[in-house]
Protein backbone atom coordinates (compact mmCIF):
# COMPACT_ATOMS: atom_id res chain seq x y z
CA UNK A 1 0.00 0.00 0.00
CA UNK A 2 1.78 3.09 -1.18
CA UNK A 3 0.89 6.94 -1.06
CA UNK A 4 0.19 6.84 -4.98
CA UNK A 5 -2.22 3.80 -5.16
CA UNK A 6 -5.78 3.87 -5.08
CA UNK A 7 -5.91 1.87 -2.03
CA UNK A 8 -4.20 4.39 -0.37
CA UNK A 9 -6.67 6.71 -1.02
CA UNK A 10 -9.62 4.42 0.02
CA UNK A 11 -7.39 3.61 3.43
CA UNK A 12 -7.09 7.13 4.13
CA UNK A 13 -10.26 8.38 3.91
CA UNK A 14 -11.84 5.99 5.92
CA UNK A 15 -9.18 6.76 8.53
CA UNK A 16 -9.93 10.48 8.13
CA UNK A 17 -13.34 10.27 8.50
CA UNK A 18 -13.28 8.09 11.24
CA UNK A 19 -10.34 9.87 13.08
CA UNK A 20 -11.91 13.23 13.45
CA UNK A 21 -15.51 11.67 14.26
CA UNK A 22 -13.81 10.42 17.38
CA UNK A 23 -13.63 13.86 19.80
CA UNK A 24 -11.61 12.58 22.36
CA UNK A 25 -7.41 12.14 22.05
CA UNK A 26 -7.19 8.04 23.35
CA UNK A 27 -9.57 6.60 21.35
CA UNK A 28 -8.12 8.98 18.02
CA UNK A 29 -4.77 7.85 19.34
CA UNK A 30 -6.25 3.73 19.40
CA UNK A 31 -7.45 4.32 15.62
CA UNK A 32 -4.15 5.30 14.77
CA UNK A 33 -2.50 2.28 16.98
CA UNK A 34 -4.90 -0.13 14.56
CA UNK A 35 -4.54 1.77 11.06
CA UNK A 36 -0.69 1.92 11.37
CA UNK A 37 -0.33 -1.51 12.06
CA UNK A 38 -2.98 -2.74 9.18
CA UNK A 39 -1.12 0.02 6.87
CA UNK A 40 2.53 -1.89 7.42
CA UNK A 41 0.69 -5.35 7.74
CA UNK A 42 -0.61 -4.66 4.11
CA UNK A 43 3.13 -5.77 2.65
CA UNK A 44 3.33 -8.84 5.04
CA UNK A 45 1.81 -9.94 8.38
CA UNK A 46 5.40 -10.98 9.91
CA UNK A 47 6.50 -7.57 10.00
CA UNK A 48 3.78 -5.83 11.77
CA UNK A 49 5.04 -9.00 14.30
CA UNK A 50 8.64 -8.27 14.17
CA UNK A 51 7.92 -4.20 14.96
CA UNK A 52 5.90 -5.10 17.73
CA UNK A 53 8.33 -7.14 19.37
CA UNK A 54 10.84 -4.64 19.10
CA UNK A 55 8.64 -1.38 20.29
CA UNK A 56 7.66 -3.70 23.53
CA UNK A 57 11.53 -4.37 24.24
CA UNK A 58 12.37 -0.59 24.03
CA UNK A 59 9.60 0.41 25.59
CA UNK A 60 9.90 -2.18 28.91
CA UNK A 61 13.78 -0.99 28.67
CA UNK A 62 13.02 2.51 28.77
CA UNK A 63 10.92 2.11 31.99
CA UNK A 64 13.93 0.52 33.14
CA UNK A 65 16.42 2.51 32.27
CA UNK A 66 14.67 5.64 33.87
CA UNK A 67 13.08 3.71 37.37
CA UNK A 68 16.82 2.91 38.03
CA UNK A 69 19.22 4.41 40.34
CA UNK A 70 22.00 2.61 39.44
CA UNK A 71 24.19 3.89 36.84
CA UNK A 72 25.97 0.47 36.11
CA UNK A 73 22.24 -1.15 35.44
CA UNK A 74 21.32 1.79 33.35
CA UNK A 75 24.14 1.46 31.13
CA UNK A 76 23.28 -2.67 30.69
CA UNK A 77 19.64 -1.89 30.01
CA UNK A 78 20.83 0.41 27.36
CA UNK A 79 23.19 -2.18 26.25
CA UNK A 80 20.86 -4.72 26.20
CA UNK A 81 18.25 -2.16 24.06
CA UNK A 82 20.91 -1.02 21.34
CA UNK A 83 22.27 -5.01 21.08
CA UNK A 84 18.67 -6.19 20.34
CA UNK A 85 18.01 -3.97 18.13
CA UNK A 86 21.13 -3.72 15.84
CA UNK A 87 21.02 -7.51 16.48
CA UNK A 88 17.37 -7.55 14.62
CA UNK A 89 18.36 -4.65 11.64
CA UNK A 90 21.75 -6.81 11.55
CA UNK A 91 20.13 -10.02 11.08
CA UNK A 92 17.61 -9.17 8.46
CA UNK A 93 19.65 -6.43 6.65
CA UNK A 94 22.98 -7.50 6.40
CA UNK A 95 23.46 -11.77 6.94
CA UNK A 96 23.33 -12.39 3.14
CA UNK A 97 26.09 -9.36 2.90
CA UNK A 98 28.76 -10.70 5.23
CA UNK A 99 28.03 -14.28 4.43
CA UNK A 100 28.52 -13.53 0.52
CA UNK A 101 31.46 -11.63 0.82
CA UNK A 102 32.65 -14.15 3.55
CA UNK A 103 32.51 -16.56 0.80
CA UNK A 104 34.43 -14.72 -1.81
CA UNK A 105 37.28 -13.48 0.80
CA UNK A 106 37.52 -17.73 1.13
CA UNK A 107 37.23 -18.59 -2.83
CA UNK A 108 40.27 -15.51 -3.06
CA UNK A 109 42.25 -17.85 -1.01
CA UNK A 110 40.78 -21.24 -2.64
CA UNK A 111 38.59 -22.68 0.22
CA UNK A 112 35.76 -23.89 -0.95
CA UNK A 113 32.64 -22.72 1.33
CA UNK A 114 28.74 -24.09 1.00
CA UNK A 115 25.66 -22.15 0.60
CA UNK A 116 24.68 -20.46 3.98
CA UNK A 117 22.77 -17.81 2.60
CA UNK A 118 18.97 -17.45 3.60
CA UNK A 119 16.04 -16.68 1.71
CA UNK A 120 15.35 -13.25 4.30
CA UNK A 121 12.94 -11.01 3.17
CA UNK A 122 14.01 -6.89 4.52
CA UNK A 123 11.18 -6.20 6.47
CA UNK A 124 10.07 -2.50 4.64
CA UNK A 125 11.38 0.69 7.31
CA UNK A 126 13.22 -1.76 9.71
CA UNK A 127 16.53 0.97 9.32
CA UNK A 128 13.82 3.92 9.91
CA UNK A 129 12.06 2.49 13.07
CA UNK A 130 14.75 0.88 14.66
CA UNK A 131 16.89 4.19 14.46
CA UNK A 132 13.76 5.67 15.78
CA UNK A 133 13.29 3.50 18.97
CA UNK A 134 16.77 3.77 19.80
CA UNK A 135 16.86 7.19 19.84
CA UNK A 136 14.12 6.98 22.49
CA UNK A 137 15.97 4.57 24.62
CA UNK A 138 19.41 6.87 24.79
CA UNK A 139 17.45 9.83 25.16
CA UNK A 140 16.00 8.52 28.39
CA UNK A 141 19.25 7.45 29.11
CA UNK A 142 20.97 10.55 28.83
CA UNK A 143 18.23 12.20 31.20
CA UNK A 144 16.87 14.04 27.98
CA UNK A 145 13.51 12.42 27.82
CA UNK A 146 10.59 11.12 30.46
CA UNK A 147 9.40 7.83 28.93
CA UNK A 148 5.43 7.29 28.63
CA UNK A 149 3.63 5.27 30.70
CA UNK A 150 1.04 4.92 28.16
CA UNK A 151 1.84 1.66 25.90
CA UNK A 152 -0.82 2.81 23.33
CA UNK A 153 0.83 6.36 22.77
CA UNK A 154 4.17 4.59 22.56
CA UNK A 155 2.83 2.31 19.84
CA UNK A 156 1.59 5.09 17.87
CA UNK A 157 4.46 6.85 18.11
CA UNK A 158 6.61 4.08 16.78
CA UNK A 159 4.18 2.62 14.24
CA UNK A 160 2.45 6.17 13.11
CA UNK A 161 1.78 5.03 9.71
CA UNK A 162 2.58 8.67 7.06
CA UNK A 163 6.77 7.88 8.51
CA UNK A 164 6.56 4.46 9.37
CA UNK A 165 7.89 2.87 5.89
CA UNK A 166 10.91 5.88 4.95
CA UNK A 167 10.76 8.22 7.43
CA UNK A 168 10.94 11.25 8.69
CA UNK A 169 13.27 9.37 11.20
CA UNK A 170 11.34 11.16 14.29
CA UNK A 171 12.50 11.90 18.16
CA UNK A 172 10.38 11.03 20.85
CA UNK A 173 10.77 14.23 22.20
CA UNK A 174 9.09 16.15 19.16
CA UNK A 175 6.21 13.70 18.14
CA UNK A 176 5.46 11.44 21.48
CA UNK A 177 3.96 14.82 22.97
CA UNK A 178 1.27 15.37 20.50
CA UNK A 179 -0.30 11.64 20.77
CA UNK A 180 -0.33 13.21 24.13
CA UNK A 181 -2.79 16.39 23.72
CA UNK A 182 -6.24 16.59 22.57
CA UNK A 183 -6.51 17.48 18.59
CA UNK A 184 -8.99 19.78 17.20
CA UNK A 185 -9.35 19.93 13.47
CA UNK A 186 -7.41 22.75 11.69
CA UNK A 187 -8.79 23.77 8.35
CA UNK A 188 -5.76 25.63 7.53
CA UNK A 189 -2.96 23.02 8.45
CA UNK A 190 -5.25 20.30 6.76
CA UNK A 191 -5.21 22.53 3.41
CA UNK A 192 -1.38 22.90 3.36
CA UNK A 193 -1.26 19.25 4.06
CA UNK A 194 -3.36 18.34 1.04
CA UNK A 195 -1.00 20.84 -0.93
CA UNK A 196 2.25 19.43 -0.13
CA UNK A 197 0.89 15.87 -0.66
CA UNK A 198 -0.67 16.99 -4.04
CA UNK A 199 3.51 18.48 -4.84
CA UNK A 200 4.88 15.54 -3.07
CA UNK A 201 2.89 13.13 -5.65
CA UNK A 202 3.97 15.42 -8.76
CA UNK A 203 7.54 14.96 -7.82
CA UNK A 204 7.03 10.87 -7.22
CA UNK A 205 4.64 10.29 -10.49
CA UNK A 206 5.59 13.48 -12.81
CA UNK A 207 9.27 13.59 -12.38
CA UNK A 208 10.97 10.55 -10.38
CA UNK A 209 9.17 8.00 -12.34
CA UNK A 210 9.90 9.27 -15.73
CA UNK A 211 13.65 10.09 -14.93
CA UNK A 212 13.65 6.23 -14.29
CA UNK A 213 13.27 5.67 -18.10
CA UNK A 214 16.30 7.33 -18.51
CA UNK A 215 18.23 5.81 -15.41
CA UNK A 216 17.32 2.20 -15.50
CA UNK A 217 18.54 1.71 -18.61
CA UNK A 218 21.89 3.15 -18.13
CA UNK A 219 22.95 1.62 -14.84
CA UNK A 220 21.41 -1.91 -15.44
CA UNK A 221 23.66 -2.23 -18.57
CA UNK A 222 26.31 0.34 -18.51
CA UNK A 223 28.91 -1.65 -20.73
CA UNK A 224 26.11 -1.09 -23.54
CA UNK A 225 26.20 2.72 -23.24
CA UNK A 226 28.83 5.90 -24.10
CA UNK A 227 30.24 8.51 -21.52
CA UNK A 228 27.73 11.59 -22.52
CA UNK A 229 24.75 9.04 -22.30
CA UNK A 230 25.86 7.97 -18.73
CA UNK A 231 26.24 11.76 -17.76
CA UNK A 232 22.80 12.39 -18.57
CA UNK A 233 22.08 9.45 -16.55
CA UNK A 234 23.27 10.11 -13.26
CA UNK A 235 22.13 13.55 -13.48
CA UNK A 236 18.57 12.14 -13.87
CA UNK A 237 19.68 9.86 -10.92
CA UNK A 238 20.72 12.96 -9.13
CA UNK A 239 16.74 14.21 -9.73
CA UNK A 240 15.58 11.26 -9.91
CA UNK A 241 16.33 9.89 -6.08
CA UNK A 242 15.85 13.74 -5.10
CA UNK A 243 11.96 13.52 -6.24
CA UNK A 244 11.49 10.16 -4.90
CA UNK A 245 12.56 10.07 -1.49
CA UNK A 246 11.48 14.14 -0.88
CA UNK A 247 7.92 13.05 -2.70
CA UNK A 248 7.51 10.66 0.08
CA UNK A 249 8.50 12.87 2.83
CA UNK A 250 6.24 15.68 1.38
CA UNK A 251 3.10 13.14 1.07
CA UNK A 252 4.03 12.06 5.03
CA UNK A 253 4.13 15.15 6.00
CA UNK A 254 1.26 16.38 4.22
CA UNK A 255 -1.06 13.21 5.36
CA UNK A 256 0.32 14.01 9.14
CA UNK A 257 -0.79 17.55 9.21
CA UNK A 258 -4.82 16.32 7.82
CA UNK A 259 -4.52 14.70 11.45
CA UNK A 260 -3.30 17.50 13.15
CA UNK A 261 -0.24 16.30 13.53
CA UNK A 262 3.49 17.95 12.70
CA UNK A 263 5.92 15.29 11.20
CA UNK A 264 9.89 17.04 11.22
CA UNK A 265 11.11 19.07 8.08
CA UNK A 266 12.93 16.22 5.81
CA UNK A 267 14.51 17.59 2.71
CA UNK A 268 15.25 21.86 2.29
CA UNK A 269 16.78 22.30 -1.57
CA UNK A 270 19.16 20.56 -1.24
CA UNK A 271 20.67 20.67 -5.07
CA UNK A 272 20.90 24.76 -4.10
CA UNK A 273 23.30 24.00 -1.52
CA UNK A 274 26.77 25.88 -2.08
CA UNK A 275 28.94 23.51 -0.17
CA UNK A 276 28.87 19.45 0.31
CA UNK A 277 28.53 20.11 4.19
CA UNK A 278 25.25 22.57 2.87
CA UNK A 279 24.50 19.43 1.14
CA UNK A 280 24.22 17.30 4.22
CA UNK A 281 22.27 19.95 6.30
CA UNK A 282 19.44 19.83 3.67
CA UNK A 283 19.09 16.45 2.82
CA UNK A 284 17.56 13.79 4.68
CA UNK A 285 17.91 16.15 7.53
CA UNK A 286 16.49 13.52 10.13
CA UNK A 287 18.65 10.96 9.39
CA UNK A 288 21.53 13.39 9.08
CA UNK A 289 21.08 14.78 12.48
CA UNK A 290 20.28 11.57 13.48
CA UNK A 291 24.20 10.17 12.91
CA UNK A 292 25.61 13.50 14.70
CA UNK A 293 23.75 13.25 17.43
CA UNK A 294 24.17 9.56 18.34
CA UNK A 295 27.49 8.80 16.38
CA UNK A 296 29.29 11.85 15.22
CA UNK A 297 28.87 13.63 18.67
CA UNK A 298 29.66 10.41 20.99
CA UNK A 299 32.84 9.84 18.86
CA UNK A 300 34.37 13.50 20.18
CA UNK A 301 32.32 15.74 17.08
CA UNK A 302 34.78 18.31 16.70
CA UNK A 303 37.34 18.21 19.51
CA UNK A 304 38.93 15.00 18.99
CA UNK A 305 39.86 13.90 15.72
CA UNK A 306 37.30 15.43 14.08
CA UNK A 307 38.83 13.91 10.34
CA UNK A 308 38.37 10.46 11.47
CA UNK A 309 34.89 10.98 12.95
CA UNK A 310 33.67 12.46 10.20
CA UNK A 311 34.77 9.68 7.73
CA UNK A 312 33.36 6.75 10.37
CA UNK A 313 30.14 8.61 10.73
CA UNK A 314 29.30 8.62 6.95
CA UNK A 315 30.80 5.18 6.79
CA UNK A 316 28.27 3.84 8.84
CA UNK A 317 25.41 6.02 7.30
CA UNK A 318 26.37 4.58 4.05
CA UNK A 319 26.30 0.83 5.63
CA UNK A 320 23.16 1.37 6.37
CA UNK A 321 21.66 2.62 3.39
CA UNK A 322 22.73 -0.78 1.91
CA UNK A 323 23.82 -4.08 2.32
CA UNK A 324 26.44 -3.83 -0.63
CA UNK A 325 30.17 -2.83 -1.19
CA UNK A 326 29.21 0.31 -3.55
CA UNK A 327 27.02 1.78 -0.25
CA UNK A 328 29.96 1.55 1.77
CA UNK A 329 32.48 3.42 -1.12
CA UNK A 330 29.40 5.90 -1.48
CA UNK A 331 29.55 6.72 2.36
CA UNK A 332 33.62 6.68 2.95
CA UNK A 333 34.24 9.00 -0.13
CA UNK A 334 31.59 11.61 1.10
CA UNK A 335 33.50 11.53 4.74
CA UNK A 336 36.75 11.99 2.96
CA UNK A 337 35.83 14.80 0.85
CA UNK A 338 33.80 16.66 3.67
CA UNK A 339 36.96 16.37 5.77
CA UNK A 340 39.52 17.18 3.39
CA UNK A 341 37.32 20.39 1.92
CA UNK A 342 38.37 23.36 3.70
CA UNK A 343 34.82 24.50 5.57
CA UNK A 344 32.96 27.13 3.89
CA UNK A 345 32.70 30.73 5.57
CA UNK A 346 29.03 31.06 6.97
CA UNK A 347 27.36 33.59 5.32
CA UNK A 348 24.14 33.41 7.89
CA UNK A 349 21.69 33.47 4.85
CA UNK A 350 19.29 30.97 5.63
CA UNK A 351 17.71 31.16 2.21
CA UNK A 352 19.10 28.16 -0.36
CA UNK A 353 21.25 29.32 -3.02
CA UNK A 354 20.65 33.20 -1.94
CA UNK A 355 18.12 35.59 -1.58
CA UNK A 356 18.27 37.39 -5.27
CA UNK A 357 15.70 35.77 -7.95
CA UNK A 358 18.92 35.27 -9.55
CA UNK A 359 21.67 33.49 -7.87
CA UNK A 360 25.22 35.65 -8.08
CA UNK A 361 27.77 34.35 -10.22
CA UNK A 362 29.92 33.49 -7.47
CA UNK A 363 26.92 31.27 -5.52
CA UNK A 364 26.32 29.59 -9.25
CA UNK A 365 29.67 28.56 -9.22
CA UNK A 366 29.29 26.99 -5.85
CA UNK A 367 26.40 25.36 -6.73
CA UNK A 368 27.56 23.72 -9.76
CA UNK A 369 30.70 22.71 -8.41
CA UNK A 370 28.48 21.25 -4.97
CA UNK A 371 26.22 19.41 -7.66
CA UNK A 372 28.68 17.80 -9.56
CA UNK A 373 30.32 16.19 -6.40
CA UNK A 374 27.26 15.30 -5.59
CA UNK A 375 26.34 13.42 -8.75
CA UNK A 376 29.76 12.10 -9.07
CA UNK A 377 29.16 10.08 -5.72
CA UNK A 378 25.21 8.96 -6.79
CA UNK A 379 27.50 6.73 -9.23
CA UNK A 380 28.72 4.62 -6.24
CA UNK A 381 24.79 4.69 -4.44
CA UNK A 382 23.32 3.21 -7.33
CA UNK A 383 25.76 1.57 -9.70
CA UNK A 384 24.76 -2.69 -9.45
CA UNK A 385 28.70 -3.43 -8.42
CA UNK A 386 31.83 -1.50 -8.00
CA UNK A 387 33.25 -2.35 -11.03
CA UNK A 388 30.50 -0.77 -12.95
CA UNK A 389 30.49 2.04 -10.57
CA UNK A 390 34.59 2.24 -11.90
CA UNK A 391 33.43 1.42 -15.67
CA UNK A 392 31.10 4.86 -15.52
CA UNK A 393 33.02 6.83 -14.02
CA UNK A 394 36.08 5.60 -16.73
CA UNK A 395 33.42 6.62 -19.81
CA UNK A 396 32.43 9.48 -17.98
CA UNK A 397 35.66 11.20 -18.02
CA UNK A 398 36.92 9.61 -21.49
CA UNK A 399 34.38 9.33 -23.68
CA UNK A 400 33.44 13.10 -24.64
CA UNK A 401 36.75 13.43 -26.59
CA UNK A 402 35.61 10.95 -29.35
CA UNK A 403 33.11 12.11 -31.52
CA UNK A 404 31.71 8.82 -32.44
CA UNK A 405 30.93 8.08 -28.60
CA UNK A 406 28.92 11.34 -28.97
CA UNK A 407 27.04 9.80 -31.85
CA UNK A 408 26.06 7.18 -30.09
CA UNK A 409 25.05 8.73 -26.94
CA UNK A 410 22.27 10.75 -29.65
CA UNK A 411 21.32 7.36 -30.95
CA UNK A 412 20.63 6.38 -27.34
CA UNK A 413 18.86 8.94 -26.49
CA UNK A 414 16.70 9.40 -29.44
CA UNK A 415 16.26 5.32 -28.72
CA UNK A 416 14.22 6.49 -25.23
CA UNK A 417 10.51 6.99 -25.32
CA UNK A 418 9.01 10.70 -24.25
CA UNK A 419 12.61 11.77 -23.04
CA UNK A 420 11.85 15.00 -24.36
CA UNK A 421 9.32 15.42 -22.30
CA UNK A 422 10.91 14.49 -18.94
CA UNK A 423 13.56 16.85 -19.82
CA UNK A 424 11.51 19.44 -19.97
CA UNK A 425 9.19 18.34 -16.94
CA UNK A 426 12.48 18.37 -15.05
CA UNK A 427 13.46 21.63 -16.13
CA UNK A 428 9.84 22.95 -14.91
CA UNK A 429 10.39 21.48 -11.88
CA UNK A 430 13.64 23.04 -11.05
CA UNK A 431 12.18 26.40 -11.99
CA UNK A 432 9.41 25.86 -9.18
CA UNK A 433 11.96 25.37 -6.84
CA UNK A 434 13.87 28.05 -7.26
CA UNK A 435 10.79 30.10 -7.06
CA UNK A 436 9.61 28.26 -3.93
CA UNK A 437 13.05 27.51 -1.66
CA UNK A 438 11.94 30.20 0.66
CA UNK A 439 8.96 28.22 2.16
CA UNK A 440 8.80 24.83 3.07
CA UNK A 441 7.36 23.37 -0.13
CA UNK A 442 6.53 25.41 -3.28
CA UNK A 443 3.10 25.39 -3.11
CA UNK A 444 2.55 27.40 0.00
CA UNK A 445 0.55 29.75 -2.36
CA UNK A 446 -2.30 30.37 0.50
CA UNK A 447 -1.77 34.13 0.01
CA UNK A 448 -2.30 34.27 -3.82
CA UNK A 449 -5.93 35.17 -5.17
CA UNK A 450 -8.15 32.20 -5.03
CA UNK A 451 -8.30 31.30 -8.90
CA UNK A 452 -4.11 31.35 -9.08
CA UNK A 453 -3.93 29.18 -6.74
CA UNK A 454 -6.56 26.59 -8.04
CA UNK A 455 -5.15 26.94 -11.68
CA UNK A 456 -2.05 25.97 -9.47
CA UNK A 457 -3.21 22.90 -8.02
CA UNK A 458 -5.38 21.95 -11.63
CA UNK A 459 -2.01 21.90 -13.63
CA UNK A 460 -0.12 19.96 -10.92
CA UNK A 461 -3.45 17.40 -10.46
CA UNK A 462 -3.66 17.33 -14.01
CA UNK A 463 -0.19 16.99 -15.53
CA UNK A 464 0.89 14.39 -12.61
CA UNK A 465 -2.36 12.10 -14.55
CA UNK A 466 -1.08 12.43 -18.01
CA UNK A 467 2.70 12.72 -17.61
CA UNK A 468 2.83 8.93 -15.97
CA UNK A 469 4.37 6.84 -17.57
CA UNK A 470 3.20 3.70 -18.81
CA UNK A 471 5.38 1.96 -17.05
CA UNK A 472 3.66 3.35 -13.45
CA UNK A 473 4.30 1.29 -10.09
CA UNK A 474 7.80 1.49 -9.22
CA UNK A 475 8.00 1.03 -5.32
CA UNK A 476 9.51 4.40 -3.52
CA UNK A 477 13.31 3.80 -4.04
CA UNK A 478 14.12 3.98 -0.15
CA UNK A 479 11.58 1.23 0.70
CA UNK A 480 14.96 -1.02 0.09
CA UNK A 481 16.45 0.57 2.79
Amino acid sequence: MTFSSLTFLIFFVVVFATYWTLALRRPQNLLLLVASYVFYGWWDWRFAGLMLASSLIDFVLGLCIHRSRDQNNRRWFLFTSILLNLALLGFFKYFNFFVESFSAFAASLGWTVGDLTLEIVLPVGISFYTFQTLSYTIDIYRNELTPTRNLVDYLAFVSFFPQLVAGPIERAADLLPQFGKDRQFDSELASDGLRQFLWGLFKKLAVADRLALIVEPAFENPENHTGPFLCLAVVCFAFQIYCDFSGYSDMAVGTAKQLGIRLSRNFAYPYFSRSLREFWRRWHISLSSWFRDYVYYPLGGNRIRRNRNLIATFLVSGIWHGAAWTFVAWGALHGLLISLLPAARESGDEEPGGKGWLPSPGNLMKMLITFTMVCGLWVFFRAESLGDAILIWQRMTVDWFDASKLKLAMVAYSNLEGVDTSLVVLLLFICLEWLGRKHEHPIQIDHFPVWVRWAVYSALFWGTVLLIPSQAGRNFIYFDF
